[in-house]
């Protein structure tokens, strides 16, 4: 039998006007002490992101979520954030912030799969 391991993770909402307060989630990061594992899925739908904001730059959202990417792979385009530890880099991106981009009050669960955990929770919450 497999023990089942703690993992965390947060919703990514993209806020197109912040002082709105609506969002729609976009994407998910999720994080396992255990099994060394950080990583972060999104998808942008440009039809849905026009239908909340026609100001909204696509290809700069785009760029914004794949700078997480990069920061959850510890690259080094990933900058001073992307060197530091996998519970540090996850506690910087999923920090409050009134910004387009935010991510959920972050939440835990068992798994045995974080990968399989991650792209779980990207269909039920993202998809």
């Amino acid at each position: 039998m497999h023990d089942k391991h703690v993992f965390e993770y947060a919703l990514i909402r993209m806020v197109p006007k912040v002082e709105r307060e609506e969002f729609f989630n976009v994407g998910v990061i999720l994080y396992c002490k255990r099994h060394k594992f950080l990583d972060v899925r999104y998808h942008l739908d440009p039809r849905k992101l026009a239908l909340f904001s026609k100001d909204l730059d696509f290809e700069e959202l785009n760029s914004y979520l794949h700078s997480w990417k990069l920061i959850c792979e510890g690259a080094p385009a990933g900058g001073a954030i992307g060197r530091l530890e996998l519970s540090d880099r996850f506690r910087w991106l999923t920090a409050c912030r009134s910004t387009m981009l935010q991510s959920s009050d972050t939440h835990s669960g068992l798994c045995d799969d974080p990968q399989q955990e991650l792209d779980s929770l990207f269909e039920t919450f993202v998809l």
